[in-house]
């Protein structure tokens, strides 16, 4: 908290005194983030200026990416959002040759949405396989007398046991990154998001059955929170032990079943345990027939359709999970996770089918809490008032708001569900 306040103020000196933010935190270095507004992307680009990194965040669409969506995330001290077309290796170079010095890591995050092959093929390989070719192409046209450059490639722990499109891609990029000699390199393979693993929090708190395949012990997994990732995927640019290596990571849990995970959700939401059990068999069904029809017509929605069948059945039955002391990194717990998301509700995710918002009586405490604070501190700012609010915090358009600081970190607040006095 202190280190926040104290980096958040150093920023604002800097801006007062027109200095760009780069140049506070040019010392350490850049560090060049591909898919910033992704759900762990974001996460790393705020660890990476949390870590002092002047940190370039490419983006598609810079007006989107400032929005109130990403704010405590892509607005932190020493980011700059470049736009820049990750499917383009010329894009990419075009934005490396505009930086004053080479950066000091390059970190992916790129991952396609669907994980159908032609998505996965053109980002899960093809858009990180564009950022390390211009990472080379910038190397060599250097002049720098600087160490390589490092490239942190954030993966899936589910390569190991590969039978699905996204993870042919991921694997094709990693041994292009393996067998190159100009970056070094981590690959980082997480076992799962809390995301992952937190779908169905909605539904149970309305009272549906909680869904698991087989009799729900089928597979276990050890998920890492997503700020816990950031920070060893920003720890591996600096940390030579990383180098060179294929790190598989998990959290801290100890295994963790489908039915524990239900378990747990039913503690934090506080409902009586209500489990369905579906058959396995039912994916091979479903897979079998789309696929049949998907070559029957040559209908590629049809095979992509078969191909998240797959996927599904693939988490539920192959295990997400990490033993060895040295694989589990992080604090919190996935029972934490539950509690803080039972309460507070979901962060908003862009790209998933999942748009959670925050309870309303959460974001009317949230609101009457900021009220106070701005009143008690004597602060003349333009507030919303607290109808606004609320209706902003649980998924309202943001429609006629001025841009005062004030309203834009309530607003941020709200979004996520914090106490505003965090901040």
């Amino acid at each position: 908290m202190i280190l926040l306040i104290f980096s958040t103020l150093f920023f604002t000196l800097a801006r007062s005194l027109s200095i760009p933010a780069a140049a506070v935190a040019a010392g350490k270095g850049t560090i060049v983030v591909g898919g910033s507004t992704g759900y762990i992307g974001k996460s790393v680009v705020r660890e990476s200026s949390r870590q002092g990194y002047r940190t370039i965040a490419l983006v598609r669409d810079v007006a989107k990416a400032r929005s109130p969506l990403y704010d405590g995330f892509l607005n932190a001290p020493f980011v700059e959002l470049v736009q820049c077309d990750v499917t383009s290796q010329s894009s990419i170079e075009s934005v490396l040759g505009s930086l004053p010095t080479p950066p000091v890591s390059f970190v992916s995050c790129l991952a396609s949405r669907s994980g159908t092959k032609k998505d996965s093929y053109m980002i899960d390989y093809g858009a990180s396989s564009n950022l390390l070719k211009a990472a080379q192409a910038t190397i060599s046209s250097s002049s720098s007398s600087s160490s390589a450059p490092h490239y942190v490639l954030l993966s899936a722990f589910c390569c190991k046991n590969p039978w699905l499109q996204f993870q042919q891609a991921k694997l094709k990029f990693e041994g292009e990154l393996i067998s190159q000699n100009d970056l070094s390199y981590s690959i980082v393979r997480p076992t799962a998001f809390f995301k992952s693993v937190s779908g169905q929090l909605e539904v149970v708190q309305k009272g549906a059955p909680f869904v698991m395949f087989g009799d729900g012990k089928v597979t276990s997994c050890n998920p890492i929170a997503e700020a816990d990732l950031a920070t060893y995927l920003i720890d591996c640019v600096s940390n030579i032990g990383r180098h060179k290596r294929i790190i598989n990571l998990g959290g801290p849990d100890l295994p963790l079943t489908m039915k524990r995970q239900g378990e747990m959700l039913f503690k934090s939401v506080g409902k009586e345990e209500n489990f369905f059990y579906a058959p396995l068999w039912l994916f091979d069904v479903i897979i079998d027939s789309l696929q049949y029809f998907g070559d029957w017509f040559k209908s590629e929605k049809l095979q992509d359709a078969a191909e998240l069948g797959r996927i599904g059945k693939y988490y539920a039955v192959e295990d997400m999970l990490t033993t060895d002391p040295e694989e589990k990194f992080g604090t919190m717990t996935l029972q934490e996770h539950y509690d803080k998301i039972a309460e507070f509700g979901q962060d908003f995710d862009p790209y998933t089918t999942m748009f959670a918002s925050a309870p309303k009586k959460v974001a009317a405490a949230a609101a009457a809490e900021a009220e106070a604070e701005a009143e008690a501190n004597g602060d003349n700012y333009d507030l919303l008032n607290r109808a606004e609010l609320v209706d902003l915090a649980s998924g309202g358009k943001l429609t006629g708001v001025n841009g005062n600081s004030k309203n834009v970190d309530i607003i941020a607040a709200l979004r996520k569900s914090i106490k505003v006095e965090d901040l």
